[in-house]
């Protein structure tokens, strides 16, 4: 469309507006007749009675708990701890094995020798030397000891610190390494 066409429109555009505008003028205004109908439409509805209210909810009653746990330790002091000498702890005075210098995800299983109770696990360390592993040697940096040799892999179990001073058992292990 051109520039033309639009000043042609105008007009028209202003023409509809106005009309709007007054439609929307006519509906607004109320004559001075109109007050008394709504005062009295308001006198009346203030003058009806209040519907009923519903009837309150009836509660329930709660089964009542006693807490008795003065017998029980105290989960936030540090008496039930390890740290009294008892309990798990890595030995002080074992003596290392050449395989504990190594973490554990660093040595790869590459095969077993022998057969039933007997089986012995080949284990490659990083240094690339193969190790011979039973149930009963330690591998990996935290004092884990292997627990069994099977054709599959090696079952071990970790000792790591609780953040509390006392040490839990971890279960691990060393899968065969597929070639």
């Amino acid at each position: 469309m051109s520039m033309r066409s639009h000043s042609a429109f105008r007009p028209l555009i202003a023409l509809a507006l106005l009309l709007a505008l007054a439609g929307c003028a006519r509906g607004i205004t109320s004559t001075p007749g109109d007050a008394p109908n709504l005062e009295k439409w308001a006198a009346d509805v203030r003058a009806r009675p209040a519907p009923p209210l519903d009837p309150l909810p009836v509660m329930q009653q709660f089964e009542t708990f006693e807490y008795a746990a003065q017998t029980l330790r105290d989960p936030f002091s540090d008496a039930w701890n390890n740290t009294d000498g008892g309990g798990l702890r890595p030995d002080p005075n074992r003596r290392k094995e050449t395989l504990e210098q190594y973490p554990l995800d660093s040595l790869d299983m590459v095969g077993t020798i022998g057969r039933g109770p007997g089986l012995i696990a080949l284990v490659m360390a990083p240094d690339k030397v193969t190790y011979r592993i039973r149930p009963g040697n330690y591998l990996g940096q935290s004092d884990g000891r292997v627990t069994a040799v099977g054709e599959s892999g090696i079952e071990l179990v970790e000792l790591v610190p609780d953040g509390a001073g006392g040490w839990l058992e971890r279960p691990a292990s060393i899968a065969l390494e597929d070639q």
